[in-house]
């Protein structure tokens, strides 16, 4: 990646308001590679360009905010998950079934880019459900998640001859093969489990504790006289059942996971379980999803592993703990999402109203909690904001940002970017340095929106949610459309 027009700040006085995390870059203009898709870099002019558009261009034929997405690099993240766990699973169990998570985000165009790339979609709705049947996907290469599924949702996925239904708890389990009998099918069902790894995420986001909505419990239910835990109960109904037809089982253990070290131990604690099942009710369970979660670089500091390194300390523990249980290893299923979308995208933003505040702070290297001195924070205002990236407000997540329509050679500047909804709380860049002459007008891009942003966007204070544009080998598309004020009063019934 160039860096046209680029200055050197090294030494620059960090801020004391600044998180220890983060350092003053050496370079304002530098884009961390880690944190964009692959095909972004500046021009000779110093605007941000990604498939050989210039971001200029981008605003002008589409407005902004916009979800700029990287087309051919979705493809590639895509296929190194495919080829990296086929590589590392083959003399285990043949290779690795790919579940793209649809509900990082989702449109038929990506759809189609993930049945062509080999992989297979993970939804969550009966609306994702519906995403997938317009585009035309085999229902035999879609999973249905979801911890409360209706039974339109349970009907509808049994109408697509969904591939897997997986389910969530006892009770959805007798709902499914009752509506699958009543209909004279079986429901091909993989349970859930919560296997108690605990993964260092944002309490939210972790998903195999036991205080928490998703799954069957691993641990034995001391209350019952029997003393079966919850997914032992499963695993009997279910195998008993004339209207399951069981696959096997599957965990999830969170989300923005950098270490392979959780997936490992998750995927010997449930070929154990599936290992003492199958001997205990003389039963073959041919299947095992192990979930996703994998992570991605939001910040300079933030360290994702290559899906070839995951996938090798996956797979080693597979093959061992299959070894070891003389077990035949079971077919294993993944599902990356974030991984996959995550950085394919930027949301791109123009900057508005700018502000500078003065924050009291303990002076640097002063042990005297008294002595407190000012130190100047910029507030640089876009025109979106929580709308469209609720995470920080919902995880505190951190997210970075660059000057993307021109180069800097201006000093290093402590900023928040802000958006511009009634709430204090709208922050999509806590802290970053920025060059400090932003100014009104200037375009400004934040890496990383790919995933949980566009699909966790809203209309708040009655904003239009942005349009997605796909960008590849110089050309740009929409495969999602903006939103404009008449969408959003089309469904206002009137007075």
């Amino acid at each position: 990646m160039t860096n046209a027009g680029s200055t050197v700040h090294a030494g620059h006085a960090a801020s004391p308001l600044a998180p220890e995390w983060l350092q003053v870059p050496a370079d304002l203009n530098a884009l961390h590679e880690p944190m964009w898709a692959g095909s972004v870099d500046r021009n000779s002019a110093g605007a941000l360009t990604v498939g050989g558009v210039d971001v200029q261009e981008l605003k002008e034929q589409f407005g902004t905010p916009l979800f700029v997405m990287d087309e051919a690099d979705f493809r590639a993240r895509a296929r190194a998950f495919k080829d990296s766990f086929d590589a590392a699973f083959a003399d285990i169990c043949g290779g690795v079934d790919v579940y793209y998570a649809g509900k990082s985000f989702l449109c038929t165009a990506v759809v189609k880019w993930v049945e062509e790339e080999g992989l297979r979609l993970d939804t969550a709705s009966g609306g994702e459900l519906a995403v997938a049947a317009r585009a035309g996907i085999a229902g035999e290469r879609v999973a249905l998640h979801g911890n409360n599924k209706s039974d339109a949702e349970i009907t509808r996925a049994l109408d697509m001859g969904l591939g897997r239904i997986v389910v969530d708890s006892l009770d959805e389990l007798v709902r499914v093969g009752d509506i699958a009998r009543a209909s004279g099918r079986k429901a091909k069902v993989m349970l859930r489990l919560t296997p108690g790894v605990h993964a260092h995420t944002h309490e939210f986001i972790a998903t195999a504790h036991e205080d928490q909505k998703f799954g069957l419990s691993m641990a034995a239910d001391t209350t019952d006289q029997a003393g079966l835990s919850a997914a032992e109960e499963a695993v009997a109904a279910a195998s008993a059942h004339p209207g399951i037809e069981l696959l096997g089982l599957h965990c999830h253990i969170g989300s923005q996971i950098f270490e392979p070290d959780g997936f490992a131990l998750a995927a010997e604690k449930l070929l154990r379980f599936l290992a003492a099942m199958q001997d205990k009710y003389s039963i073959t369970m041919p299947e095992l999803d192990l979930g996703g979660g994998y992570g991605i670089a939001y910040t300079p500091v933030d360290t994702p592993r290559p899906a070839a390194e995951i996938a090798a300390a996956m797979a080693a523990v597979v093959r061992s703990t299959c070894a070891e249980l003389a077990i035949k290893a079971p077919r294993i299923s993944i599902e990356p999402g974030r991984a996959i979308v995550g950085s394919t995208t930027f949301t791109l933003y123009e900057v508005g109203t700018l502000k500078t505040v003065r924050v009291d702070a303990t002076a640097p290297d002063d042990g005297d909690a008294d002595n407190n001195v000012t130190y100047p924070r910029r507030y640089v205002s876009v025109d979106g904001g929580m709308s469209d990236n609720a995470r920080p407000v919902l995880y505190d997540a951190d997210y970075s940002a660059v000057l993307a329509s021109r180069t800097s050679m201006a000093a290093p500047q402590l900023s928040r970017v802000v958006g511009k909804h009634c709430e204090s709380g709208d922050i999509v860049v806590r802290d970053v340095y920025l060059p400090g002459d932003v100014a009104a007008g200037d375009l400004l891009a934040v890496p990383g929106t790919g995933a949980y942003c566009w699909a966790l966007s809203s209309n708040y204070n009655y904003l239009a949610r942005p349009g997605v544009v796909a960008v590849r080998d110089g050309s740009s598309r929409l495969i999602v459309r903006g939103e404009t004020e008449e969408d959003l009063l089309n469904r206002d019934m009137g007075a």
